[in-house]
């Protein structure tokens, strides 16, 4: 780029070039009308020229030395600044040879080896060049410990003239080294000292003021807060009773790193308590850092011990940079006797389709017969209400055909169910979702829809996730619930409509039940035969439901072989593979997981098949051991008895092997 001089220099030579050829134009027009004054015009013009001559080059002789000295001002300010840098400076080749380094980087770094760093730094610089699109210069950026001490490093490096023996180009660079190691101590003590709020919640606490004698209560509950304030304790954090069953706990992040490291004793802790009514207490624990106010971190902590109740309780969850962590919950979850707040939410329900132009109802992808069953009470509910309703239904899963193929030559539900892309059309200003048998936005049949429909109520028994519907203005979750159908039908029971449901209705839900629980074998409460008595009060047929989930002599032979060919690992857990290729896999695979069960010293069960590029895996366990914590290390879910997950572009031994590594995880931080 032209100095300002040089640029003022050529501007002045273009300017006397213009009046030398204007003073030619008007001599030669006086010599046109006057020859005899040519030779006194020429011997202007010559001596014109001579002397413009001469005063452009004693200007280019002064511009010239004003350039020189200005360019040894900047050099002489440039290589004090240098020398004199509070940073340590060197300059070096990609080769790792030294070119020049400061007097401050010798002092910095005089008593250690810097040259192993330097040549760190030096391939991550080759990297850089490799990845630029602009091979000529660039710059770097990069962080490296010296000695205990951490640095920014700084630079950027330019193509040198030197060309190695095997044509390799070779850069210089100039490297600026920060010490930013007081920096990051205090970043480090203000993360340290950051504090994170908690929510502790004794899980069962009415259930321990019904069940303990009036003599044993005030000792127990004493015990339950002694346990609870030692730990608080332990990691300096501060205690505050909120409510007879809450406390509020507020602890720095470098407390709770170590009560995380220390996987939250105080869950088993509570638990040495002897009561002599056998009734253990359990404890709900949540905690948070996401916020930036103490007011945000105290909201997403709420948000955490929702969580942590809608999993059943008897757990701690941390959430932690944008991260969760989960300990506990290897317990059954409790039952609540009180049917209080499931005649709220029958009221709550039967207002909302009441103010509703439509209701569109969906239950979870790969759909079964709780979700269907839940589904169509939902359906007979809004259409007692005199509201136009729509089951969204595209996938099929465990005893799901069979119905449906009855279903659908029926009259009544000749277009009760539509698709995905149907339900789109039937979106109003003021329509009503239902979501039904899951609380996860990526497992529902229609996840878009939850963006485009603004009312939105959930009903589901499943133990809560990460990835849970947010935006319902009505839940109804109950985790200690054998179904969604039986959470149904308690809503039906309590509506206070004049409901009639139909033969296929009351056993669509009645299958629900019997499918969660394992024809009444599993995760079966008092309410859950108070629902299945509702049920068979209105008529069910419990023969005709039984035959749904029967299965054909060509599919028990293929279960058959894959219990088979079933591996037993850690004693007592059965795996098998279901390897044809087969639209239905996934039902296969379930149906298998059950009948695994059967066989004695089996106490959970895991079979996998694939379709397409998709290995589905089902879980199954007869309580003692958790089978929605192991397959939630792979992105699944579910009860702690009945739970499924999903893995993409993997080979189905590839996913076996996965699965073993989380079932060994389960059962080392179980011992730990």
């Amino acid at each position: 780029m032209p100095s300002g001089n040089s640029i003022n220099s050529e501007k002045f030579i273009s300017r006397t070039m213009i009046y030398l050829i204007i003073i030619a134009v008007l001599l030669l027009s006086i010599c046109i009308y006057n020859y005899r004054l040519i030779p006194v015009a020429v011997a202007i013009y010559t001596l014109l020229i001579i002397y413009t001559n001469w005063t452009n080059k004693k200007r280019k002789a002064e511009l010239s030395d004003q350039l020189r000295d200005l360019t040894l001002n900047v050099n002489n300010t440039a290589k004090t600044t240098l020398i004199n840098s509070p940073f340590p400076l060197v300059m070096i080749e990609t080769t790792g040879n030294i070119i020049w380094k400061s007097e401050k980087f010798v002092n910095e770094f005089a008593n250690i080896d810097i040259n192993q760093e330097l040549n760190e730094i030096l391939k991550e610089i080759k990297i850089t060049i490799e990845n630029s699109e602009k091979k000529e210069k660039g710059n770097i950026n990069t962080n490296v410990e010296i000695n205990g001490r951490d640095y920014n490093i700084l630079g950027s490096y330019v193509k040198s003239h030197k060309i190695k023996r095997n044509k390799e180009q070779e850069y210089t660079t100039m490297l600026y080294f920060i010490d930013e190691t007081y920096t990051k101590k205090l970043e480090k003590k203000a993360e340290d000292e950051d504090i994170c709020i908690g929510i502790i919640m004794i899980d069962n606490y009415e259930e321990i003021s019904q069940r303990i004698s009036t003599e044993f209560k005030p000792q127990l509950i004493a015990q339950v807060e002694k346990y609870i304030y030692e730990w608080a304790s332990k990691y300096n954090a501060l205690i505050l009773k909120s409510d007879r069953d809450t406390f509020y706990c507020v602890i720095e992040q470098k407390y709770l790193k170590q009560a995380e490291n220390d996987k939250m004793t105080i869950l088993d802790e509570i638990k040495n308590i002897e009561i002599p009514e056998k009734v253990q207490p359990t404890l709900s624990i949540a905690f948070s850092d996401d916020g930036k106010t103490n007011s945000e971190k105290a909201d997403s902590t709420r948000a955490v011990i929702d969580i942590a109740l809608g999993r059943g309780g008897d757990q701690a969850i941390i959430k932690m940079d944008g991260r969760y962590e989960f300990f506990g919950g290897r317990t059954q979850e409790v039952e609540k006797r009180t049917k209080v707040k499931a005649r709220m939410v029958s009221h709550a329900l039967k207002e909302l389709i009441q103010a509703s132009d439509n209701v569109i109802i969906m239950g979870h992808m790969n759909g079964d017969m709780d979700s269907i069953g839940s589904s169509m009470g939902v359906y007979r509910l809004s259409k007692t209400l005199g509201k136009e309703a729509k089951i969204i239904n595209e996938t099929t899963g465990i005893g799901l055909e069979k119905f449906l193929e009855t279903a659908k030559k029926t009259e009544e539900y000749a277009d009760c169910f539509i698709t995905r892309q149907e339900a789109g059309s039937k979106i109003k200003p003021n329509t009503l979702l239902v979501v039904t048998d899951t609380n996860k936005k990526n497992y529902v049949e229609a996840p878009e829809l939850l963006e485009q429909i603004s009312k939105i109520v959930v009903i589901d028994h499943h133990r809560r996730s990460t990835d849970y519907i947010e935006n319902a203005i009505l839940t109804f979750h109950e985790v200690y619930a054998s179904s969604a159908s039986e959470l149904v039908t308690e809503i039906l029971e309590y509506s206070q409509a004049d409901i009639k449901l139909t033969q296929l209705e009351i056993e669509a839900l009645y299958a629900g039940i019997m499918l969660d629980t394992k024809n009444f074998t599993f995760k079966t409460g008092v309410r859950t035969f108070e629902a299945a008595a509702y049920l068979r009060k209105c008529g069910v047929d419990i023969i005709k439901v039984k035959k749904w989930f029967q299965s054909d002599l060509e599919t028990y032979q293929t279960i058959s072989n894959i219990v088979s060919k079933s591996e037993i690992i850690n004693g007592n857990i059965a795996i098998s593979i279901y390897d044809q290729a087969d639209e239905n896999a996934n039902i296969i695979a379930a149906k298998a997981a059950d009948e695994l069960l059967t066989i004695g010293g089996i106490t959970a069960s895991f079979v996998l098949g694939k379709i397409d590029d998709k290995v589905y895996i089902s879980g199954r366990s007869i309580g003692d051991i958790n089978v929605q914590i192991i397959l939630e290390k792979l992105g699944g879910g579910g009860h702690i008895t009945l739970a499924g997950a999903q893995l993409e572009n993997i080979s189905l031994e590839d996913a076996k092997q996965e699965l073993i590594n989380r079932i060994n995880e389960y059962f080392f931080e179980n011992e730990n």
